[in-house]
């Protein structure tokens, strides 16, 4: 027998053409989200339980609701739902051999390093960074940002908690050293408090201006200009640039590319580049 969570989610009608166009749109103006043709299916599924919590009785009605909410809330959780939020501890481990080999260099003379997470998701190549930053700079003063469009992510981010199939990646040592296994459910561990003490997490659009108090000798925006159409992803790395101080790294997931993307920066290897030390003229990488 269906349930009433059943039978209310079927009496929506399917996404339509005209609405999914609506919902793209609204996407895109708000975050640089693009969701292609293709993925009316994924954006029927990830709204289906908005529309059920709201009563709604068509896509349209929730789509109409959300451009009326004045306060922004409805078009923020309308973002979580649709954000991929698709992560994991040690990620693309070469970019982490790349800053354990020049952390050192960067942190000398500093009061505090600081490196910012753009697009951190649920929060695991933040603590990846503070392990790794805890080990390579002992005694320094470090603070890892992470940002993310999705309070949804953030929230799991700021509770620091995993599963033990999560924490899996992460190397020997680790999860005894900054991990506490947690009463409840077996197999979930928090990241340590000494270590939580060292990252900041707060909701960010890409899109738009960035106002920093500082400027980054480290970024990691990886896997998240896979999201946009090239017009946002130039956007993005300008106001990537603008953040990263002279001499500073950016990381990039390893599928994306600033091929054919206006930008300053020098080519350091595939998925790492750096800003020029001094200041010169901007110049367009396109290959």
């Amino acid at each position: 027998m269906a349930t009433v969570e059943q039978l209310a989610l079927a009496e929506v009608p399917p996404l339509g053409p005209a609405e999914f166009e609506q919902i793209r749109r609204l996407a895109y103006r708000a975050c640089g989200l693009d969701l292609k043709a293709g993925k009316e299916d994924l954006v029927n599924s990830r709204l289906l339980r908005l529309l059920r919590d709201g009563r709604f009785r068509s896509f349209h009605e929730y789509y109409r609701s959300v451009l009326e909410d004045r306060t922004g809330a409805a078009l923020a959780h309308m973002i979580d739902a649709l954000a991929t939020n698709h992560t994991s501890f040690m990620r693309e481990p070469e970019h982490f051999d790349f800053l354990r080999a020049h952390a050192a260099e960067l942190a000398r003379s500093r009061g505090t390093f600081e490196v910012w997470s753009a697009g951190c998701s649920t929060g695991e190549e933040v603590w990846s960074l503070a392990c790794l930053l805890d080990q390579v700079l002992p005694g320094s003063r470090t603070c890892i940002r992470g940002t993310d469009i999705s309070n949804k992510a953030l929230a799991v981010a700021g509770q620091a908690v995993y599963s033990a199939e999560r924490c899996r990646p992460l190397p020997a040592g680790w999860l005894a050293r900054y991990f506490e296994p947690q009463a409840g459910p077996a197999g979930q561990y928090r990241v340590s408090a000494a270590l939580r003490e060292r990252a900041v997490f707060r909701r960010l659009n890409l899109i738009e201006r960035l106002y920093w108090a500082q400027q980054f000798p480290v970024i990691f925006c990886r896997n998240v200009m896979i999201y946009f159409d090239r017009p946002t992803q130039a956007e993005v790395v300008r106001q990537l640039e603008r953040a990263l101080e002279p001499g500073g790294y950016l990381f990039i997931g390893h599928a994306e590319s600033l091929a054919r993307i206006p930008h300053s920066l020098e080519y350091v290897r595939p998925s790492v580049f750096r800003r020029s030390p001094s200041k010169g003229e901007r110049w367009n990488r396109s290959s």
